[in-house]
């Protein structure tokens, strides 16, 4: 089989049929019109906060303005979801954006609403919500003024320098002990980036980022995300000094698992990028999620030990903790609200 071709400036190789799909039709990419186009359609959901209980994320409530993600990270956990949309996760992930356009009015009726218990909300759970398109459509930043505006405490997760456009609200909500941003550094090899994560900022971007942030006053932690043992685990001792030269204060790690699809695009991609590379950095996943490559969790096996290691050294020697700061509920409010006293 010939390894698929890069598609410029995105990072899936290919289009693979969803899983639920009976029939899969290939075509040649000269014959897909707009095939490199990227579509927005809108969601309209009739929520917006949702709740999870995975053993891999550390909050509950999560709120996504957007499904799929221009950044076009080969390795997101969140590709298979466009499968239930009857699309790939393939290009159609990175090119096919559903936009919930209401979800600043949504958010402000879960807010206002008796049942809403004050608790942290992740932005973004699932796809970032500082992707280039939220640089136009600002949904974003119109959620974190709704959250300023009751004070409901807010974490975000980005690999974006995007984020720094909304300082001013985030200043707002950090007086309240209110807002924790975490970047997402995946490597400081530009050319690895380039190939990884081709739309998102450069990781000199990244690191800017976090420097005006902590100097704004910021709360900002660093998720080194993914880890891929055999292709960017080496580079942890050096993102972790960076990151806390540019004024991060936390920094975890997710290693690398390949859900359902997610395992044949990522190899797809290796063939593309580095198929000298691929039957170590393949066998080493497998070796770290137990003999599969989907399973939850930070990791077994000899590697997944050695890079817990390696990182909590790292760690320590930047003078980074494990974790963010507790975000408070005290200050939250519902706005108009009459005080019957």
């Amino acid at each position: 089989m010939n390894p698929s071709s890069p598609h410029r400036g995105r990072g899936a190789p290919d289009n693979p049929a969803g899983r639920f799909e009976p029939l899969e039709i290939e075509y040649e990419p000269e014959n897909v019109p707009g095939a490199e186009t990227t579509e927005l359609f809108q969601d309209n959901t009739k929520s917006i906060i949702s709740f999870n209980d995975s053993p891999d994320l550390g909050f509950d409530a999560t709120l996504n303005p957007y499904r799929g993600c221009e950044h076009g990270c080969v390795y997101c956990y969140a590709r298979p979801t466009h499968e239930y949309l009857g699309l790939s996760l393939g290009l159609d992930f990175e090119t096919k954006l559903f936009v919930k356009t209401e979800a600043p009015a949504l958010l402000r009726k879960a807010l206002s609403s008796k049942s809403w218990k004050p608790q942290m909300v992740m932005l973004s759970g699932i796809t970032d919500c500082y992707q280039p398109i939220e640089r136009r459509l600002k949904l974003t930043r119109r959620c974190l003024e709704v959250f300023a505006e009751f004070r409901n405490p807010v974490g975000i997760v980005t690999k974006s320098d995007l984020v720094t456009r909304d300082i001013d609200i985030l200043s707002e909500l950090a007086s309240d002990n209110a807002i924790v941003v975490n970047l997402s550094v995946t490597s400081l090899d530009k050319s690895l980036a380039d190939r990884l994560e081709p739309r998102a900022s450069r990781p000199l971007q990244r690191l800017r980022a976090i420097e005006e942030l902590s100097k704004a006053g910021i709360p900002t932690g660093v998720m080194v995300a993914p880890v891929i043992p055999g292709l960017n685990d080496h580079e942890i001792p050096e993102i972790l000094k960076a990151v806390a030269n540019a004024g991060a204060t936390s920094a975890h790690y997710v290693l690398l698992r390949l859900p359902f699809g997610l395992k044949n695009l990522f190899q797809s991609w290796l063939d593309a990028h580095y198929p000298d590379r691929k039957p170590k950095v393949m066998n080493r996943i497998r070796d770290t999620r137990d003999g599969a490559y989907f399973t939850r969790g930070r990791g077994v096996g000899l590697f997944a030990d050695q890079i817990e290691r390696m990182f909590e050294l790292a760690r320590k020697k930047a003078g980074l903790k494990k974790r963010p700061p507790e975000l408070s509920v005290a200050a939250f409010r519902k706005p108009g609200q009459l005080s019957l006293f």
